[in-house]
């Protein structure tokens, strides 16, 4: 009798040649991986995205950003110029009439301060008036009326009979500090629609009126006023009004400027017992 291998040995055989199946298929991922890897490595290298900046680019660019500044800055109109434009429509020239066998005539300043034509002035300006006389920018001619008073902080509220066609109110503003740009405008002396420039130079002073009431709180600047000032707003660099011009210190008592306004600040002016509804 012949011995005959098992029916299974030769299949076995055969696949003790063959590489487990197991073992093709991680040949194949790796295979994969390294081609993946190898091609990212290669994109890389062959990106077209934009070079690195050289020295001499970044110092040109810089460079072209100063000059532009610069010549921005340049051309910008100066702050006064600005605070006075944006200013301008809403201030008004207050004239008065004192009663009596000798008529005398007062002249100060007022800004609208909002949509009702609401008219802040320092009271003193109108104080005892038998008549008040009111022009806006445009040359609209009114007659004024006190509609409310604070004596504490010498301000006058006014109404306007006549309103010019476009009641242009100013924009209120606030939050001062020493030594920030302030602008008085008003109509010193008589001459109308006047700028002056200063700084703020005190805060929260207290100072005599002139009826004997103390006021408190004041904004000190040193912007040029004069008589025809008083009434007028205090400006800050962006034509905000920051406070209402009410006196002067001089110790000659000549009423003449001497380096030293005192104005109340817009919200004390506006704020209590007969200040404007804004």
């Amino acid at each position: 009798m012949v011995d005959q291998e098992p029916p299974s040995a030769l299949p076995e055989r055969e696949r003790a040649d063959r590489p487990p199946r197991r073992r093709v298929w991680r040949w194949v991922v790796g295979v994969g991986i390294v081609a993946v890897l190898l091609g990212l490595l290669f994109w890389d290298r062959s990106s077209s995205g934009p070079k690195p900046l050289s020295r001499a680019e970044v110092d040109s660019i810089a460079q072209a950003a100063v000059t532009k500044g610069i010549d921005d800055a340049k051309a910008a109109p100066p702050a006064a110029t600005t605070a006075f434009q944006t200013i301008q429509p809403s201030v008004v020239l207050i004239s008065t009439e004192q009663g009596g066998d000798a008529k005398t005539e007062g002249v100060g300043a007022g800004v609208v301060v909002n949509d009702k034509g609401d008219i802040l002035t320092a009271r003193h300006v109108v104080a005892g008036a038998t008549a008040i006389h009111i022009t806006f920018l445009d040359g609209t001619k009114a007659n004024g009326t006190v509609v409310s008073e604070q004596p504490e902080n010498d301000i006058a509220v006014l109404s306007a009979d006549q309103s010019p066609e476009a009641l242009v109110p100013a924009v209120l503003g606030g939050g001062l500090q020493i030594g920030d740009d302030v602008f008085a405008v008003g109509h010193p002396l008589g001459l109308a629609d006047s700028l002056s420039a200063g700084v703020v130079s005190g805060l929260n002073r207290t100072v005599p009126g002139s009826d004997g009431t103390t006021m408190k709180g004041l904004i000190q600047f040193d912007a040029a006023v004069n008589p025809g000032s008083s009434g007028g707003p205090l400006l800050n660099k962006a034509g905000q009004v920051v406070g209402i011009v009410t006196s002067l210190a001089n110790p000659s008592q000549q009423g003449f400027f001497i380096g030293i306004g005192f104005a109340v600040p817009i919200g004390a002016a506006t704020g209590g017992a007969g200040g404007p509804n804004l």
